[in-house]
């Protein structure tokens, strides 16, 4: 999985072959991160020798869609990918790029390799994870979040062993995954420099998407060398006014020691352990971290009036680092997982179109029942939008009485009326200035706020309760509701003109019931949960506890989700890495093992869930057949269906188990429907 020295194919072969045989390969044939992903893969179900299954492929709908989702990442990809596939030009190798799912969305390269990788689906709208290809430098570069080469009988499957593949993750400037670059090619043509190559390449695509997402933010670069300084190679980090690290390269990643958590986290100090005092843009400073040793840094910024931070060049006494546990735990309301985890495509749309009108200043109303992920899916806009490092205000016009949500809103002068506090107050709008403001269940303001609010909008300025002079008031409005405004207009309790006025673009959350990433939620949740509680990562649901939470109708949604989940972890042993139905509470157990007919919320019982849980677990093994029916015919649709079933309804796996292509075990579906 490194460019250092592999054993022989057969060697390899040998090593496999005990694993399955023994669960065990013998010391010092494979390293320790090649082993994790060939147990990986045999936890998954993968026979190495298997020729029969077909391997996964998205259909053209769902590349699309994600093509759409990933415009701009794909966007700041292509110029890179281009220039990779002009030095590596006439040696046989394809440049592929994948998003964090493992589904490739671009690739080119040489004509004569094309034809070959098209055998094994090397191509856009196929899927490279772990699960469904075995050990290969995308899906093993996801898996370990880090830069692999895989090459030739290092494939966990024989048919992909005469590829060499060196691949590197990418990553946001939030330190989020945001998918892999892949160089390919045949396993006799095994380029050392390929390995550099690609790394530098995925470096040359995260600076891209850095520059683009942060142009209007301070730069902190970085480099050894004042000379490097915006060049290749530099470290970057993005700063608010105040000094909070908002955004990070990988290079700058790594020279500051800086966990993903910590982005936006902490300040410039907190991470370098250094006291800083006035640093004029442009003047080149000296920073000793203590990873690196003494690195040159340059303040930059866009704006054209003085910026300056604090710096103070002598080393005072350092602050403590900071660590992900002194982060506090995420509030309840905003415990749902990462939008850019999302996988149900209506989400990942949703969020592409949200982004593009926003940056514009346009409006964003979020429909979607309550739980749903309305502030979470708000906050996202924001921080992911040109306005992060201004305040985002988040007001719930249904929390606060009918008597203060003006105050409340527009603020009010000293005395305003009895209670007022002497020195006033500015009011959330005028606190969101510059930012965003959030007004969630706008559904349920009164109709006078309605008209002042519209006035708000329109004018941009603000009068305060109690005074006469109107405040110039600029902000991005983000609105939420679980009501049908459309309807409380029709009813007289919703103004029509405020209406159009918040509705630049209505963005429709799905139910928790109606997602198609239910599992990839649960993982997500769990991850999350864990991670605040400070205890080992859950690693497997039971099989029929993870059905059951499928195919519930979840009223309160992905908050009640959350919920459930968290009073399972802290009933969980501290060393226990596996949940079952003795971690639920008996209200939640009765009601998911005697689920009604029909619900209030849908009309009728919830729909099946079909995908794959890689991380939380394993399907069950089907039980033995009972073989009360002779008829040959009849016992093997008998068997498939029980395999079906055992393995939830995921046909990859059902067909890997029965020792059938996919394509087969349709055909044998349509027999037994017929």
């Amino acid at each position: 999985m490194t460019p250092a020295h592999s054993p022989s194919a057969s060697a390899l072969s040998q090593a496999r072959r005990s694993l399955a045989e023994s669960g065990e390969v013998p010391h010092g044939l494979v390293n320790d991160a090649l082993l994790r992903s060939w147990l990986r893969c045999q936890r998954a179900g993968l026979s190495p020798v298997d020729h029969y299954n077909e391997p996964p492929l998205s259909g053209v709908q769902e590349l699309k869609v994600a093509l759409a989702c990933e415009h701009d990442f794909l966007a700041h990809a292509r110029p890179v990918m281009d220039f990779v596939a002009e030095q590596v030009r006439g040696s046989g190798s394809l440049v592929v790029l994948s998003d964090v799912r493992g589904l490739l969305l671009h690739s080119l390269g040489d004509l004569d390799f094309v034809s070959r990788a098209d055998r094994v689906s090397l191509r856009p709208g196929a899927l490279w994870l772990e699960a469904d290809r075995g050990t290969n430098a995308i899906g093993t570069a996801l898996a370990e979040r880090r830069a692999v080469v895989i090459h030739g009988a290092e494939h966990y499957l024989e048919r992909n062993s005469f590829l060499t593949c060196a691949a590197a993750p990418v990553r946001a400037p939030n330190g989020q995954l945001k998918g892999v670059l892949d160089i390919s090619g045949d396993h006799r043509g095994q380029h050392p420099h390929t390995f550099a190559l690609v790394r530098s390449a995925a470096r040359m695509i995260e600076d891209r998407l850095f520059h683009a997402r942060h142009h209007r933010d301070l730069i902190v670069r970085l480099h050894p060398q004042a000379e490097g300084l915006g060049g290749i190679g530099e470290g970057l980090v993005a700063l608010s006014t105040d000094g909070w690290i908002v955004g990070v390269n990988s290079q700058a990643q790594q020279w500051l020691d800086l966990d993903d958590a910590l982005i936006g986290a902490c300040t410039l100090e907190q991470a370098t352990g250094t006291r800083l005092g006035l640093w004029p843009p442009s003047k080149v400073m000296q920073l000793r971290l203590p990873a690196v040793g003494m690195l040159h840094a340059r303040l930059d910024s866009h704006r054209q009036e003085t910026v300056t931070l604090r710096y103070r060049a002598e080393t005072a006494s350092p602050i403590a680092p900071v660590s992900a546990q002194t982060i506090p735990s995420r509030p309840a309301a905003q415990a749902i997982p990462d939008l850019e985890h999302a996988l149900d495509p209506r989400v990942n749309q949703a969020l592409q179109r949200a982004r593009r009108v926003q940056a514009q200043g346009i409006s964003v109303l979020i429909q979607g029942e309550s739980g749903t992920g309305k502030e979470v899916f708000a906050r996202h806009l924001h921080t992911e939008g040109p306005r992060s490092h201004k305040p985002f205000v988040a007001v719930n016009c249904a929390a606060l009485p009918e008597a203060l949500i003006e105050a409340e809103l527009f603020g009010y002068v000293g005395g305003a009326f009895t209670g007022a506090r002497r020195e006033g107050s500015p009011g959330r709008i005028r606190e969101a200035d510059g930012g965003t403001l959030f007004l969630d269940e706008i559904g349920d303001m009164p109709l006078p706020l309605q008209a002042r609010l519209l006035r708000v909008l329109q004018d941009k300025v603000i009068v305060p309760l109690g005074g006469s002079k109107p405040v110039p008031v600029d902000f991005v409005l983000v609105s939420a509701t679980h009501r049908q405004l459309k309807e409380a207009i029709a009813e007289g309790h919703f103004r029509e003109d405020l209406y159009y006025r918040l509705n630049g673009l209505s963005i429709a959350l799905p139910s928790l019931r109606d997602r198609q990433d239910f599992k990839a939620l649960v993982s997500e949740v769990l991850t999350q949960i864990t991670q605040d509680m400070g205890r080992p990562q859950v690693e497997r649901i039971h099989p029929g506890l993870m059905q059951a939470l499928a195919h519930h109708p979840w009223p309160g949604n992905i908050r009640q989700l959350y919920s459930l989940l968290r009073t399972a972890c802290a009933l969980l042993d501290p060393d226990a890495h596996a949940l079952d139905w003795s971690h639920l509470p008996d209200d939640m157990v009765e009601e998911l093992q005697h689920p009604p007919q029909n619900t209030a919320l849908t009309g009728q019982a919830p729909p099946a869930r079909h995908g794959s849980l890689a991380e939380l677990g394993t399907p069950p093994v089907p039980g033995p057949l009972t073989l009360a029916e002779p008829n040959l015919r009849k016992l093997s649709a008998q068997t498939i269906r029980q395999v079906i079933a055992a393995s939830e309804g995921n046909l990859s796996l059902a067909a890997r188990q029965l020792g059938i292509s996919r394509n087969t075990l349709y055909r044998k579906l349509k027999q037994i429907q017929a």
